[in-house]
């Protein structure tokens, strides 16, 4: 499905728009509440991804296809190889089986798991026989994909001695990992981070306990970005959010402040209001902590002509798509100036916006859903738009609802 987005239009807009739950919480939820039954899960996040890894922990099938869905084959690989006697081969689409995962197997392989590659070395499919992990302590790079160490960290108290990970060099998204931490914590298991080690004790039962999942943070940046490339006065309610945030992309609040815009935090909910013009025409942002929002900024920044240096994202190279090729190609072809590293972007001032551009979103929802709030400026073609299911189902209708005119081609 292709759709193309008019709303050139600058008119201030006003709406309330609720997200469902943080695919990152419900996801580590999910996997914890296979150890622990006694786990009740409200507000769980309808993505793709959320719902490829529910159905793979309640399947009894021998093989499990994931598709897209990056969490589940990183989260799956260490739950199944903690099962004793469980054989599955763990498969997913294309782009997954070119996605690395060797460094979480030479991690799993050192506490005992048995996996093998079925096709190419250090890349799915897998083939998974459980074993029971009796090895103590586990030592994995820290500035790797935190989904790695938390994968690590939601098997932990399930083995017989509980599990010492030890982190080498420098360590990025934390916050990642200190939302894994926080749930252990609200669940009554035992968690250290302290330096560069993480201790988790073994836990043979919790007492019964329900936890209602946040919103996603990452699926608010994309009205974040509305609002800033709306009209002074504009404001949009988001359902439900906190100001203690276990997510890491709660940091939009700060970043977004040099856009014109507020963020006003109330009971359950938080009110994003644009007050005025943005306060500077170059940022320069670390986005190592939250490298998800990185798409939405950079597009923001070009809506706005604002230069932008964003930093500390060497992990987008292995989502998705290559997300920093992607969207050197897609800003390019709309007039931007962008210039690449491993682990950065550099976006400078344009001098025109290109009209009726259709926008290549490489099987990545984020691609899909930072580009649509352009639509505000110019008419855009958003292709392939039904990816966003991956993370936030109802993206489309929810953008209908503040005015954006969406159409499917």
């Amino acid at each position: 499905m292709n759709v193309q987005i008019e709303n050139a239009k600058y008119d201030k807009i006003k709406a309330d728009i609720q997200i469902s739950g943080s695919k990152s919480e419900s996801n580590r939820l999910l996997i914890l509440q296979k150890f622990f039954p006694q786990i009740e899960i409200k507000n769980l996040s309808d993505s793709d991804d959320t719902n490829y890894l529910h159905k793979a922990l309640q399947s009894d099938t021998r093989e499990i296809n994931i598709g897209h869905a990056g969490t589940a084959m990183r989260f799956l690989t260490a739950f199944f190889a903690s099962q004793k006697g469980k054989e599955v081969i763990l498969s997913g689409s294309d782009r997954m089986h070119n996605r690395p995962i060797k460094i979480l197997v030479e991690a799993l392989k050192s506490l005992g798991a048995n996996i093998q590659y079925l096709k190419k070395e250090g890349f799915p499919p897998l083939k998974i026989t459980g074993n029971e992990l009796v090895e103590e302590s586990v030592v994995i790079d820290g500035n790797i994909s935190s989904q790695y160490i938390t994968a690590l960290m939601l098997i932990a108290p399930s083995l017989v001695s509980g599990l010492k990970i030890y982190l080498k060099g420098e360590i990025t998204s934390v916050p990642y990992i200190k939302m894994t931490k926080s749930l252990l914590d609200q669940l009554g298991i035992h968690c250290d981070f302290n330096g560069d080690v993480i201790e988790i004790r073994s836990v043979k039962s919790i007492q019964k306990q329900e936890i209602i999942v946040e919103s996603d943070w990452s699926s608010a940046s994309y009205y974040y970005s509305v609002v800033a490339l709306s009209a002074i006065g504009s404001e949009i309610t988001l359902s439900s959010y906190k100001k203690n945030s276990l997510q890491g992309d709660v940091v939009l609040a700060e970043i977004y402040q040099d856009f014109g815009v507020e963020t006003m935090f109330l009971k359950d909910k938080i009110c994003l209001k644009k007050i005025s013009e943005p306060k500077t025409k170059n940022i320069n942002i670390n986005l190592k902590n939250a490298p998800d929002i990185a798409q939405t900024i950079a597009v923001t920044c070009f809506g706005l002509n604002i230069s932008c240096t964003l930093t500390g994202l060497h992990t987008l190279k292995i989502k998705e798509t290559d997300r920093l090729v992607a969207l050197q190609n897609e800003l390019t072809k709309l007039g931007g100036q962008v210039t690449i590293t491993d682990a950065s972007l550099q976006l400078n001032r344009r001098n025109e916006i290109k009209s009726d551009i259709s926008v290549k979103t490489y099987n990545d929802h984020r691609m899909a859903m930072a580009f649509a709030p352009l639509g505000l400026i110019t008419p855009i073609t958003i292709l392939d738009a039904d990816v966003v299911t991956k993370s936030y189902r109802n993206f489309w209708s929810d953008f209908q609802q503040i005015g954006f005119q969406i159409h499917q081609l």
